[in-house]
């Protein structure tokens, strides 16, 4: 009998389409899903970070989106299309739960924030925050919007603590949240500023300038919590990410931007 000859072109072809459904089928092993995280202000830079560490070792993806923890919670009220929430309190956290935009037992907290009294010039802030805030020798002093931001609201407190705010009210400008806070007093419209301690221990900070930690008992504790939205709930990327979230990896990053870990 005599063997037929396949066109060469025909046997290129069937190896070509084997391989691509060799390589499609492995690349479709590594497809994961992608979810979108709601991040405070006060965290965006760790976020992004934590997102590079993540997706360097998870088939997944996420995206971050930052923004005051008020705004974002309201979105979320909303219907906005985030799956996961890392808000810069508890109470924002807290209430999604107990509307139903998030999902029961999901929440815990991921960083507890450290307040700073924060110059942009060396030397400008002493030891002792107090003294400087009471000399009143500035014409703005910056916080972030205490009905928006937990950072806001911890240096109302502060203020109210050492019983300054009524000397210092008139000079107090607000930033939507804690990112524009900083941004005052580094570009100089403000001379001091209530902002985040990981926003002066970042990398990416060129002027650590001066500042005095505000000792955690002027205020009531900033403790961050994480939870998964009624939207995230089967999104499998939006899981992973907060169990990562919860690892001794992500920990060590945290704490090295200036946070906490309970």
């Amino acid at each position: 009998m005599r063997r037929m000859k396949l066109p060469r072109i025909f046997l290129a072809l069937v190896c070509a389409l084997s391989w691509a459904g060799f390589f499609g089928a492995t690349a479709f092993a590594k497809d994961g899903e992608t979810a979108l995280i709601a991040v405070a202000a006060n965290f965006a830079e760790i976020a992004g970070a934590l997102e590079e560490a993540f997706e360097g070792q998870s088939p997944h993806d996420v995206t971050v989106t930052t923004g005051s923890t008020g705004k974002l919670y309201a979105q979320i009220v909303k219907g906005a299309p985030f799956d996961v929430f890392l808000s810069a309190d508890r109470a924002r956290a807290a209430r999604l739960e107990d509307e139903g935009h998030a999902v029961a037992g999901s929440r815990f907290t991921y960083a507890v924030g450290r307040l700073t009294l924060w110059s942009a010039h060396e030397g400008r802030i002493s030891d002792n925050g107090p003294a400087v805030l009471r000399e009143a020798d500035f014409r703005a002093l910056a916080i972030a919007n205490p009905e928006l931001a937990p950072y806001g609201l911890a240096a109302r407190q502060t203020l109210e603590k050492l019983g300054l705010l009524d000397a210092v009210s008139d000079r107090i400008v607000m930033g939507e949240n804690i990112g524009q806070a900083f941004s005052m007093v580094a570009t100089g419209n403000a001379e001091l500023g209530f902002i985040a301690l990981s926003y002066v221990m970042s990398p990416r900070n060129e002027t650590p300038g001066s500042w005095w930690a505000v000792p955690v008992d002027l205020h009531d504790p900033i403790r961050q919590d994480a939870v998964l939205t009624a939207r995230g709930a089967e999104n499998a990327a939006a899981r992973a990410f907060l169990d990562f979230l919860k690892s001794d990896e992500a920990g060590e990053l945290i704490e090295r931007y200036g946070y906490a870990i309970e």
